[in-house]
């Protein structure tokens, strides 16, 4: 597919002239791919926006097969890129060529994932409490209880991810599974990429006979753009993944609007690993191993690398340190996404160098001439020097991670107390350890939304089970997860139908249960017959 620099509105391919931008190569440090995209402002919003709401009850109101099979079209025209999508996300992000063949497996299992959600209806929360005229003292009306998409999605793309998090990605999967249209803002890292999914998307709402609507593709500047789409009165929510800058500036400007909107924002974790003694004991260089692997898979750049580990003090702690350090002393310099994540995470580091009482213990391979990339490194210092140095507990975003000597449990539970909300938290245990680990559990379970046990946090899995979310700053709303089934919850609101007749009430809740789905009647659960 010749990939061109226009945006995607509806069925158009739209020019924009709010300036140009080339796809950038960060191993290259080069603007040299083609084409030029233009870029789009306020004018491609109010467009994309007026689609959207035109297509909305249309859209919302497709039978649940139909739209499971533009999902699952969605996943089949992704893969029918072949080589070349693959190709391009490689030019752009400097990813790996097999961490790019699994993200769009990820990529497509999420969308298949959604189609088998949709079909079985249980996200609609189907629930009937039937009429009871003769109740004393007070007759009950007939209440009926559905899910209805909450109206239009904007999603932006995350610069970490250019497909599982991107254009057809979880936020967009779940808002099209919920029956939502979606406007995407691609991100400037994979602008090539980008237009390719958007393709593979446009394609298969034509091909279903979707409204135009359904799904738009934009470019422009994250500020300007982003701003005019989350302001635009059609946006009922919003899905990032990104900063926490970034994110609270969406959380700004959606709250400032006439009807405030939700803003779904997953921004910022540095996905505490604490190591009890009798684990470090018995496997503290196997631990160690697994530790380095998560720290430095795609140079670190995921939400969930592990960039502190907390412990306490004593012989198996400093044979950790010690094989971690060997091991992390070796890595080969990895190039990163955008020469602005790149200098984020050199500025991260210098901020660590620079906090008194803390030791770089290792640091790996200079990359040399090679622009854009990140040298490992790991520091160690002690649980007071923590609590007392904000610089310690910034996300770095990178291959990078401190190590905490504590005194004791006690001093574990101070510091677990005191670190901020958290995507993820991993223990590692062995049957020792499991009344330590009982003793911290209840707050970890305040400050996370996924715990781990004897793994590591890089790794999402795309199930039913999944939270990939957590309390702030980790997202900017702790009820809910990006990645999983219940994502889809993000853009859905419930409505309570009072004495309807049954020719009036959607499909859902019709007596004859016309979906076939599984509904809660008087409080108990009922299998369609």
């Amino acid at each position: 597919m010749t990939i061109t620099g226009e945006m995607l509105i509806g069925f158009s391919a739209v020019r924009g002239n709010e300036g140009e931008q080339r796809a950038f190569n960060p191993a290259t440090n080069s603007e040299i791919m083609e084409p030029v995209f233009g870029m789009g402002g306020a004018a491609e919003v109010e467009r994309a926006a007026s689609l959207a709401q035109q297509a909305f009850d249309v859209y919302r109101n497709v039978p649940l097969t139909k739209r499971a099979v533009f999902l699952e079209a969605i996943a089949e025209n992704i893969l029918a890129l072949g080589d070349e999508l693959i190709e391009r996300a490689h030019a752009e992000t400097g990813l790996p060529v097999p961490r790019l063949q699994g993200e769009r497996a990820r990529t497509v299992g999420q969308l298949r994932l959604f189609a088998r959600v949709v079909r079985d209806g249980h996200f609609l929360g189907s629930t009937i409490d039937a009429a009871q005229p003769e109740r004393q003292p007070s007759p009950r009306a007939d209440l009926r209880l559905a899910k209805i998409p909450v109206g239009p999605v904007a999603v932006f793309g995350a610069s970490n991810f250019p497909l599982a998090f991107s254009v057809a990605g979880g936020d967009t999967a779940s808002a099209l599974a919920a029956g939502a249209p979606v406007v995407v803002k691609a991100h400037s890292a994979h602008l090539g990429t980008s237009k390719l999914v958007g393709c593979a998307i446009q394609k298969a709402v034509m091909e279903n006979g979707l409204p135009e609507g359904t799904f738009s593709l934009l470019f422009g500047a994250g500020r300007t753009l982003g701003e005019a789409l989350v302001s635009h009165p059609v946006i009922k929510a919003v899905g990032f993944t990104g900063s926490r800058q970034g994110g609270l500036a969406l959380l700004r400007i959606a709250n400032a609007r006439p009807e405030p909107v939700p803003v779904y924002a997953e921004m910022s974790s540095i996905n505490p690993v604490f190591l009890f003694p009798s684990a470090l004991e018995n496997r503290a260089e196997a631990i160690s191993a697994a530790f380095v692997d998560s720290l430095t898979m795609g140079a670190g750049q995921f939400c969930t690398n592990p960039g502190l580990v907390l412990a306490i003090d004593g012989p198996g702690l400093e044979r950790f340190v010690k094989a971690a350090a060997e091991a992390l002393n070796t890595r080969q310099a990895q190039t990163m996404l955008t020469p602005g994540i790149f200098d984020a995470y050199c500025t991260g580091t210098k901020n660590v160098d620079a906090v008194q009482g803390v030791t770089k213990v290792a640091q790996g391979q200079s990359a040399g001439e090679r622009p854009n990339s990140a040298q490992a490194a790991l520091y160690l210092t002690d649980a007071q020097r923590l609590l007392d140095s904000p610089e310690l507990e910034a996300e770095m975003f990178g291959p990078a991670s401190v190590v905490v000597r504590a005194r004791d449990v006690d001093e574990l539970l101070r510091i677990a107390e005191h670190i901020e909300g958290q995507l993820t938290v991993t223990l590692q245990i062995d049957a020792a350890d499991h009344a330590d680990a009982q003793r911290l559990l209840p707050v970890l379970e305040r400050k996370a939304g996924r715990i781990l046990a004897n793994g590591f946090p890089t790794g999402v899995e795309v199930c039913h089970a999944m939270v990939h979310g957590g309390p702030f700053p980790s997202t900017s709303n702790a009820m809910f997860t990006s990645v999983g089934a219940t994502a889809i919850d993000r853009f859905l609101r419930p409505v309570c139908y009072q004495d309807l007749p049954d020719a009036l009430l959607p499909d859902a809740l019709k007596r004859s249960n016309p979906l076939r789905v599984w509904r809660l009647v008087e409080g108990e659960v009922i299998a369609p017959v």
